[in-house]
């Protein structure tokens, strides 16, 4: 019923956002007087406004056709390297360059899509060989494929990298710090060649003991069956996964909104006012951002609840309880593989020291290997996004994978 509801909704909106965009035109259109006096151009911002609101999206694109290496423009090719069910290994390819260091992003299935992670991506590109996991909508996944929870997330991440080969190094971009670390503890015991030889962790719920925030309060209140009666929904017969048990993108949208519902209203209402000024550019730009904010997708049932249950309210990792098909994740088996742990100084999702716990629960590895850094003034979407991602953190990164090229 949920996700019925959701859908009749989302029809009506998508109906009231035409409309609204067509008014809008009509009422800024050079050739109609409204444009100029009275309240046409007031009314054709707020409709303007409104229009972007309510338009349904889907899958964006990453739209990196090109990036510049010692003042060159080199064009970029998506390849679709390994495909899964449940998402596909991406390399963004540089026509006519060799080499780099091979680096696997690792972005969030927590209701985004990859290309939230346009601009970490579009930042590395110049001296990475750059891949990253681009995960698929769970309600176009046809059930005959199967289920898809938090131990095939780890597998999923270890067969990427088997595909990319040795020598690879790997982001974690929030969520999947803690699978990453998994992964990498794993993979260490093992002795496996294609390990990565750095892992960097940017605002990760390694250990959310660690000044918990809203997010992580919210997990603690609520026993494990309350999110299986109230945030799983069946997708409906509309979609190629018709009958799968998802945990909704919208939700998950909802969710965020509502943390920040001051902040997000204060910039619908700029938006609004330089549409009024005719500042399209400054508008633009914050169309740019929530045309991808608001693309969302769902996550399977199964994954949601198993990280709900794992990280956030039992502590596995941290407490050294994980088990991963039979075998015991165990932080002390990485021994050689260099550990950044990246925190945002205002993030509201992971709270400080959250993320830097995974440094000392690594209790065999070098110190020399271990490094931690504290970007003030940074929430958590500007750790991989934005100015200071690119001027600040960044060159940290690189600088950390450079270190450990060898």
């Amino acid at each position: 019923m949920l996700y019925d509801a959701y859908e009749w909704q989302r029809s009506l909106l998508a109906g009231a956002s035409a409309f609204a965009n067509a008014g809008a035109e009509f009422l800024s259109n050079p050739a109609n007087p409204m444009a100029y006096f009275g309240g046409g151009p007031l009314v054709a911002s707020a409709l303007e406004v409104f229009a972007h609101a309510a338009a349904p999206r889907g899958k964006p694109e990453f739209g990196l056709p090109y990036t510049t290496i010692d003042d060159r423009k080199v064009v970029v090719e998506e390849d679709i390297v390994l495909r899964k069910p449940f998402g596909q290994l991406k390399r963004f390819r540089r026509e006519g360059v060799e080499g780099g260091q091979k680096l696997l992003i690792v972005a969030p299935m927590s209701g985004h899509y990859a290309t939230l992670l346009r601009g970490t991506v579009e930042r590395m590109l110049p001296r990475h060989d750059v891949y990253i996991t681009d995960w698929r909508d769970a309600k176009l996944v046809p059930l005959a494929e199967g289920s898809f929870d938090l131990e095939d997330y780890v597998d999923y991440l270890i067969e990427f990298l088997e595909t990319i080969g040795p020598g690879a190094h790997m982001l974690a971009v929030c969520q999947p710090s803690v699978p990453c670390y998994a992964a990498a503890a794993l993979m260490a015991a093992g002795k496996h060649p294609c390990r990565p030889k750095t892992l960097t962790m940017m605002g990760g719920p390694i250990d959310t003991r660690e000044a918990p925030t809203a997010v992580n309060t919210l997990a603690t209140q609520r026993p494990h069956a309350w999110f299986q009666q109230n945030v799983i929904a069946t997708v409906p017969f509309s979609y190629p996964g018709a009958g799968r048990k998802v945990y909704p993108g919208f939700l998950q949208l909802a969710g965020f909104m509502s943390m920040n519902l001051g902040d997000h209203l204060m910039s619908h209402w700029e938006m609004f006012k330089h549409l009024v000024q005719g500042d399209g550019e400054s508008a633009d730009r914050t169309k740019e951002f929530y045309d991808e904010y608001r693309s969302v997708c769902d996550m399977t049932a199964e994954f949601y609840l198993e990280t709900v249950d794992l990280v956030f309210q039992r502590h596995a990792l941290p407490k050294g309880e994980w088990v991963h098909r039979g075998v015991k994740v165990d932080p002390g088996a990485i021994t050689d593989i260099g550990l950044l742990a990246i925190e945002g100084e205002r993030d509201d999702i992971s709270g400080i020291g959250q993320t830097k716990a995974a440094l000392t629960l690594a209790t065999n590895l070098p110190k020399a290997d271990k490094k931690y850094l504290l970007a003030k003034g940074v929430g958590h979407y500007g750790i991989f996004n934005g100015s200071k991602w690119r001027e600040k953190i960044a060159p940290v990164l690189e600088e950390w994978i450079a270190a450990h090229a060898g």
